[in-house]
């Protein structure tokens, strides 16, 4: 699934348990604890843009990046709803092209799982690196294997929202991917039930596996908490931050 087509309509229905205002103040602290200032900040695989405009509206100087145009549609307009001019940019994470240095690169809510090869994530961090500007900040999340092996498993969730009723089936494979199979049931204007589906793959990796790929992309690991703390990542984590600055 190049596009998620189905799933930029639908995502932020899906989502509406992530906290963006808190998930946003939660990141700011984070580099507010570090002395460091945000500067010119990339939002790296932004998605629908909810984070970005979060961050541009607590002032900072920010811009998108995301490989889907349908999800990057959803974030201009909201954009341009909230009244914020934001730039958003297509392009794949693994070979990003920017017009300069940045300061800072977020990274969240699991978009490297998104990436199921070890040269993908690596050719990631190293493109990062490349605009990273020397001693800038590269925070990032992923989901863990234990969420993976236990929580995502061959496990089959529901979601029923306003706008859509969405089936979520998963099989677990081997090296900790899931493959995931998304149903969306729309209610069109006559009561009828359209159906689209969309499937794709998450693969989680190990803490050292990430420690490895950050240092040959020229990076130091400067923390890691579990989600939304401030305190080292439990065993049953099902979600890790890291942040990095760039040697």
């Amino acid at each position: 699934m190049e596009s998620y087509i189905s799933f930029a309509e639908f995502y932020d229905g899906l989502t509406e348990n992530v906290n963006y205002k808190d998930r946003c103040k939660y990141i700011l602290d984070i580099f507010r604890n570090l002395n460091h200032n945000t500067g010119k900040t990339l939002d790296l695989a932004c998605g629908t843009g909810s984070l970005t405009l979060e961050l541009a509206k607590n002032n900072v100087d920010v811009f998108g990046v995301d490989a889907s145009e349908d999800m990057l549609c959803q974030a201009q307009f909201k954009a341009s709803q909230a009244e914020k001019n934001i730039l958003f940019l297509c392009q794949e994470m693994q070979s990003l092209d920017l017009y300069g240095e940045i300061d800072t690169c977020i990274c969240t809510l699991d978009s490297i799982n998104h990436l199921t090869s070890e040269k993908d994530v690596l050719n990631t961090f190293k493109s990062v690196s490349k605009f990273l500007r020397k001693s800038g900040y590269f925070l990032f999340d992923v989901n863990t294997p234990y969420k993976h092996r236990e929580i995502l498993a061959d496990n089959t969730f529901v979601y029923d929202t306003d706008e859509v009723f969405c089936v979520w089936q998963n099989t677990l494979l081997e090296n900790d991917t899931v493959e995931i199979f998304l149903d969306f049931f729309e209610e069109d204007q006559t009561g009828k039930y359209i159906r689209t589906s969309e499937s794709f793959f998450e693969r989680a990796y190990s803490h050292m596996e990430i420690i490895n790929m950050l240092n040959e992309a020229g990076f130091e690991l400067v923390a890691y908490y579990g989600d939304m703390t401030f305190e080292k990542p439990k065993e049953d984590e099902q979600r890790v931050i890291y942040v990095a600055r760039k040697i």
